[in-house]
This record gives C-alpha cells, sequence and structure tokens, in this order.
C-alpha cells in the first residue's frame, strides 16, 4: 500500500504534508491510468526513513541499516601523450548475485565527452544522462562545445545537492577539449577530483597495480589499449564482483571511438598461451 501525497512534493515527509491525503490508500489513476499522485513508501515519515536507511552507502557504516547497497565494478581511465584510454568490465552484481553481465557502463554523454558508472546504476545512468542534457543546453546557449572541467563541476555541483540522500556514485568524466585531454573524478558526496589515472570500484585495487606497474605518459597507442585492456582483465580474474565483457574506448581531438568489446574470459586463454609460451621461451 502506499500514501498519496499533495502536489508539492518538496513537501515530501515534512510536517507541510501532513493531512493532505488520506493513509495507507492506493495511489489515485488518471483517465488512461495515468498515477495523478506520487506513491510514497507506507511509512509516517518518508523522509526519515530514507535519511536512516540510505545514509551509507560504502564501507561498513550500513551495519545498522535495513537497506545495505551490495555493489561491484571495475573502471578505469588514464592520460597519456596519444589521448585518453576508458576501459570498464560490464557485470552487475547484488551480492554474489550476478544481475547482468552486459551493462554498458560508459556513457557516452556527446561525442567529445565520456563518463563511467560505479556505484548504484540506476543513480549513475540517470545522472549522467541528466549531464548529458545539461552540457547539450550549454552549447545551444553559448553556441560552442562544453569543457570537461565544466561538466564535471556540474555533475558534482548536482551531487553535492543531493548530499545525503542516499545517492551511490563514483564517475569519471573524461574526454578532449580546448585546453586538451582532460579527466576527473565526482562522486556522490560532491567530491570533484582532476588527475592523470584512476580506477573506481571493487576490482580498483588490482587494476591499480596494473597501471602502477606498466603506466608510461609515451604509451603508443596500442600500449595504451593494451594496458587498460589487461588491468582490467587481472581485476576481473580476481574480483568476483567484475567481470563480463571488457569495453574500451580512446579520446583523442577527432573525439571518442569505441576501440574493442572482448569477453574476459577469450583474455584469460589469451594471456594464459601467452604466459605459457613465454615460459617456453625462458
Amino acid at each position: 500500500m502506499a500514501a498519496i501525497i499533495g502536489n508539492d512534493i518538496l513537501d515530501i515527509g515534512s510536517g507541510r504534508n501532513g493531512g493532505n491525503a488520506p493513509s495507507n490508500s492506493l495511489t489515485a489513476t488518471g483517465v488512461h491510468g495515468t498515477p495523478t499522485a506520487f506513491g510514497m513508501p507506507c511509512v509516517d515519515d518518508p523522509a526519515a526513513f530514507c535519511s536512516a536507511n540510505f545514509a551509507s552507502v560504502c564501507g561498513g557504516g550500513d551495519e545498522g541499516q535495513e537497506l545495505k547497497f551490495a555493489k561491484g565494478t571495475t573502471t578505469l581511465a588514464f592520460k597519456f601523450n596519444g589521448g585518453i584510454i576508458v576501459s570498464v568490465d560490464s557485470r552487475s552484481t547484488m551480492g554474489a548475485y550476478v544481475a547482468s553481465g552486459t551493462v554498458k557502463k560508459v556513457i557516452e554523454i556527446n561525442p567529445f565527452l565520456l563518463g563511467t558508472m560505479a556505484g548504484g546504476a540506476a543513480d549513475c545512468s540517470f545522472w549522467e544522462r541528466n549531464l548529458g542534457q545539461q552540457c547539450r543546453m550549454y552549447e545551444l546557449r553559448n553556441r560552442r562545445r562544453i569543457s570537461v572541467a565544466a561538466a564535471s563541476k556540474l555533475l558534482a555541483n548536482t551531487m553535492n545537492s543531493y548530499k545525503g540522500y542516499g545517492l551511490s556514485m563514483g564517475t569519471m568524466i573524461t574526454g578532449w577539449d580546448e585546453t586538451g585531454p582532460q579527466l576527473y573524478y565526482v562522486d556522490n558526496d560532491g567530491t570533484r577530483l582532476h588527475g592523470k589515472m584512476f580506477s573506481v570500484g571493487s576490482g580498483s585495487t588490482y587494476a591499480y597495480g596494473v597501471l602502477d606497474t606498466y603506466y608510461r605518459e609515451d604509451l603508443t597507442v596500442e600500449e595504451a589499449i593494451d594496458l587498460g585492456k589487461r588491468a582490467i582483465y587481472h581485476a576481473t580474474h580476481r574480483d568476483a564482483m567484475s567481470g563480463g565483457i571488457n569495453n574500451l574506448y580512446h579520446v583523442t581531438k577527432e573525439g571518442w571511438v569505441k576501440i574493442h568489446a572482448i569477453d574476459v574470459n577469450d583474455l584469460h586463454y589469451m594471456y594464459k598461451e601467452e604466459k605459457e609460451n613465454a615460459m617456453k621461451t625462458d
């Protein structure tokens, strides 16, 4: 059962909403079955319920919560002399349950701008598409493409305004603008970091191990693609919450290009054969 609230959804869970509608009743519907009211959880104070049960989305802060976030992924991006490499897996999990193996974790915001998904799939997908709308509105108003810094700031501002509402996001916003290749990290707390290399998700520690070992700014395009692919493979091999397909993008001044979508199982046997051949040579 759901309670009916008034037209002003800003009053959800507040004292101003008390008594506007009968409790414990079904949401009303219009002539063609279209909802005419907003359904809410059947609790005395929805806002307080959300604050208590969505307060923490990471670490051990959710021990006392009725709702716990079970998530896992591996995403990475790094800058080099030939542009930017963005590499991700495609597994969506809810704890030990694999919900999907074909999630598209790279959001194509515009032909020069990419975003990655880590955390809550719905949160990342919705707010990065919302960012795409804001970027398009900027282009129409200013008759020029938005910078990566400005786009990441828009997302960080949005996240800051919803801080404490239970969003779960750890994203990278990357692209090429008039200042060159740029890479930013933005999360659900409104944190915004500028850097050359980021990896986000449960498998990020494994990916960082590979990136820290082999990363150089003077990598060739082929070496950079192999590094992005290899880092995701090792993360998916060690992290049960990561896996599926490795989707890899290369960003240049002409825009982004999707390089490949390879099953990590195929990568496993390819690297296994490579290792065996190297041992025979030695």
